[in-house]
């Protein structure tokens, strides 16, 4: 709460009528007023009714918290932003590949790298214009095209990769996760696609470590049929807290990784992101304030003249 504030503090300073007008009317309630001064102070108590105790002045202490209360909610008290109106409706989307070897294997037609870049290719085009990176890594991890919204350059280079183009084999999956997290900070926060065959046992204390300062949303895209390697690689990607999604011949895939990225949670906040207002929580508690007044004779004129 250390950004606590108020968007539009100047209303603070009506409660100062409010307090001048709730005293006021207190007074002019007060039936030994107009004895005191003319009665002993210690008499009036006796000789006048309704002066201890008596004074109807629920109605206007309760008039003087709503308008407290509304003074506050309207001041707009915020402590958090809330990204631009004019900013993209669907979060950022890092792609991360895995190029190797094992990727280019005919158990899934044409094979596992083509069949994930042509599910790239899909979920690029129901996206938009919304922003993508693409992150490719073997046995290290490169950015092979920062975020950008247009999706046909990540659909051309991703097309183009190829196992043989990659500087070393081996598995840098953490390297490459991290690549990503960078990539979404600079396009203003989004989720991660991760797709890969099979994560290497030495990168596990890595994706530990990954997971415990980062709060990334991760999919990953499994391009692997029914087999005992999709069962090893989905434990191995609970380190990481990514959910694995198998890759499908039909298009529920994409569904569920577009869903995924669409309402995935911006993690930084741009520069000149608004402040949320958030007077509209007290509309309840204003609205309880009110509750009495139904009450027949509840009211503030009424407390006045007793």
């Amino acid at each position: 709460m250390g950004d606590f504030h108020f968007l539009r503090p100047w209303w603070l300073l009506a409660v100062v009528p409010a307090l001048l007008l709730a005293w006021g009317m207190l007074r002019h309630a007060d039936p030994a007023r107009e004895w005191r001064g003319i009665i002993a102070d210690h008499l009036v108590p006796y000789l006048v009714t309704g002066s201890r105790g008596k004074r109807r002045s629920g109605p206007v202490l309760w008039m003087l918290a709503g308008w407290i209360v509304s003074c506050v909610a309207l001041a707009g008290p915020a402590w958090k932003r809330e990204p631009s109106p004019f900013a993209d409706d669907v979060a950022a989307l890092a792609v991360v590949m895995k190029i190797s070897p094992s990727m280019k294997t005919e158990d899934i037609a044409p094979d596992r790298l083509t069949r994930s870049v042509q599910k790239v290719h899909d979920l690029l085009a129901r996206r938009g214009a919304s922003k993508a990176a693409l992150i490719a890594y073997a046995g290290s991890a490169h950015v092979v095209m920062p975020a950008t919204s247009d999706a046909g350059i990540i659909d051309s280079f991703a097309a183009s990769l190829d196992p043989k183009i990659m500087p070393s084999e081996g598995d840098a999956a953490a390297e490459a996760l991290k690549l990503a997290d960078r990539s979404l900070k600079d396009a203003g926060g989004g989720s991660i696609l991760w797709i890969s065959d099979g994560i290497a046992p030495e990168q596990h204390a890595a994706l530990s470590q990954w997971r415990k300062s980062a709060g990334t949303p991760v999919k990953l895209l499994a391009p692997l049929p029914d087999s005992p390697e999709l069962a090893s690689l989905t434990k191995s990607a609970d380190l990481a807290g990514a959910d694995v999604i198998r890759l499908t011949p039909d298009d529920s895939d994409i569904s569920a990784l577009e869903r995924a990225a669409k309402f995935a949670t911006p993690v930084s906040a741009a520069e000149g992101d608004r402040w949320q207002d958030n007077g509209y929580w007290l509309t309840p508690v204003l609205a309880l304030l009110m509750l009495p007044f139904f009450r027949k004779g509840w009211m503030a004129p009424t407390a006045a003249k007793a």
